[in-house]
């Protein structure tokens, strides 16, 4: 268990030496820059060369990111080219939305995920089984944007019920007006139940059908105790990979749900910075993304591999 914690420990820091150059080479690549975005087509070549000057844009790709490393390992993101705030400083101002509604989004989505999972996965190719299993499906096949849309013509334009907007309210402000967070919690939860839904349920069926299961039965055991202490037991170890799957479509939905409904949270802040080139705002965000994927993915493998011990060593 060590030696593969360690293996899997050094794999994360070299997939994260690989973002990190990925991350500073696509943005790079990206057209234009914050000094085509501030002064458009009014500035004047000499008034874009200074400006390009000041901000360091006239230096060499390689120099770029030289500087950039070094202050990544003094724990610097640098500054917005537009605002002129730090970039970490900007993060942090925007970092209580987002993790506000990823919480609950995953308190919400745990609990349901295990409940209709066992319960179609009991009763596998019943009418209940059928009915959420063509309901997934077309749930899963709504992007995420046009299921925003949806719900928010429906309930908030149509009946009123909730609000179209979290406009005006940032970090955990939000959390003062909970109805806000209905819509937005709703989307990001909806794609990925359908996922963790389905891989609970496939578990839960697959072993209720095997010799082991039909061996307790014969010894007597209450179907409770086999599901609770066997069954779902079983369970976890692709579950918890399907989990951290999750984590990365709940960061990845952020952008869409936050930018839908207004919420002032990460998503919205890359996107904000995109549209502005605001180069070393977009490497921030990015680079956070990146780095809470990998490590999520690698708290969900080290989790694997101690529940599952003997798969690994034979691995």
């Amino acid at each position: 268990m060590t030696r593969y914690a360690l293996i899997r420990t050094a794999t994360a820091v070299a997939q994260g030496a690989v973002v990190l150059v990925a991350v500073f080479a696509l943005t790079s690549l990206l057209p234009g820059d914050t000094v085509d975005a501030v002064l458009g087509e009014q500035g004047t070549p000499e008034q874009q060369r200074l400006a390009r000057t000041e901000l360091g844009l006239d230096e060499p790709v390689t120099t770029r990111f030289l500087h950039w490393v070094i202050d990544l390992c003094h724990m610097r993101l640098g500054q917005s080219l537009v605002t002129g705030v730090p970039v970490t400083q900007e993060i942090g101002d925007r970092f209580a939305a987002t993790a506000v509604l990823t919480a609950v989004a995953l308190a919400l989505l745990i609990p349901l995920a295990l409940a209709l999972g066992v319960l179609t996965g009991l009763r596998e190719g019943s009418f209940a089984d059928r009915t959420l299993n063509a309901c997934v499906l077309a749930l899963h096949s709504v992007p995420e944007f046009v299921l925003g849309l949806l719900l928010t013509a429906w309930l908030s334009a149509g009946l009123g019920l909730l609000p179209a907007t979290a406009a005006g309210l940032g970090g955990t402000e939000v959390l003062s007006a909970p109805t806000v967070l209905v819509l937005p919690v709703a989307v990001l939860v909806a794609r990925q139940l359908c996922d963790l839904t389905r891989q609970v349920r496939i578990g839960v069926a697959t072993r209720m059908t095997s010799p082991v299961v039909r061996h307790l039965r014969l010894l007597g055991l209450h179907e409770r105790t086999i599901v609770l202490r066997h069954v779902l037991p079983g369970c976890l170890a692709p579950s918890v990979q399907q989990l951290a799957r999750c984590v990365d479509g709940l960061l990845g939905g952020t952008v869409v749900v936050e930018s839908l409904f207004t919420v002032r949270g990460l998503g919205t802040g890359f996107v904000e910075s995109v549209q502005n080139r605001d180069i070393p705002a977009v490497q921030g965000y990015a680079l956070l993304f990146a780095a809470t994927a990998l490590v999520v993915n690698l708290l969900a493998d080290l989790t694997v591999a101690r529940l599952t011990p003997q798969r690994e060593e034979r691995a």
